[in-house]
């Protein structure tokens, strides 16, 4: 995603140079160039943003009933470990903040995979809790009642919080670049909506 966001940032500050290129049939085309650079960029944030915020039910997946059994809310991440022929890799999602006595579900894509890690933090970098879990039959769904604050295994707790602080990274670095594309949108369109004098 930051190969993209970063394409659409020189577009659009591309557009707002040429936004100074008024006549003739330069003129004619940097006005296209414009206007098809803010269709495309508003078009991907658009789908971006009702991706992000619908729910993720995926085929074959199985199911993932978090519960928060504990006096405080903690924020919970996920980490599933994918396994294939060649490498073993580690995918990162936030489940978010889970208060006391609710719950969230997530659908989890089980096809590389029988096993994944939940992390619970206490503010921002407090670990309070780390279990490792296991999916033997991949047709029945899991449910998970937090309890107590434990830490299974410290080994694998430490590879969890660094994949978590690498993770949150790169989320607040896509969220400059989207903050800074955004921005740039709006001073497209004001540029090509404003009437001329």
């Amino acid at each position: 995603m930051g190969f993209i966001l970063s394409l659409v940032f020189v577009i659009l500050v591309l557009s707002l140079f040429l936004s100074k290129v008024r006549k003739g049939r330069a003129g004619e085309l940097a006005r296209l160039f414009r206007i098809l650079s803010l269709v495309f960029a508003i078009s991907l944030f658009t789908y971006w943003f009702i991706k992000k915020s619908t729910i993720r039910i995926v085929d074959h997946s199985v199911s993932l009933q978090l519960i928060n059994k504990l006096p405080q809310a903690l924020d919970f991440y996920l980490i599933k470990v994918n396994r294939s022929a060649t490498e073993q890799a580690l995918e990162t999602s936030h489940i978010g903040k889970i208060r006391p006595e609710y719950y969230r579900v997530e659908y989890l894509s089980m096809k590389n995979s029988d096993e994944y890690w939940i992390a619970g933090y206490l503010g921002k970098k407090n670990l309070v809790y780390f279990s490792q879990h296991s999916v033997p039959n991949k047709n029945m769904d899991q449910m998970i009642e937090v309890q107590n604050y434990i830490n299974q295994s410290e080994k694998l707790s430490a590879i969890a919080k660094k994949e978590i602080e690498e993770d949150n990274y790169q989320n607040m670095f896509s969220g400059i670049w989207v903050t800074l594309n955004l921005l740039l949108i709006f001073l497209n369109l004001v540029l090509i909506l404003r009437k001329k004098n």
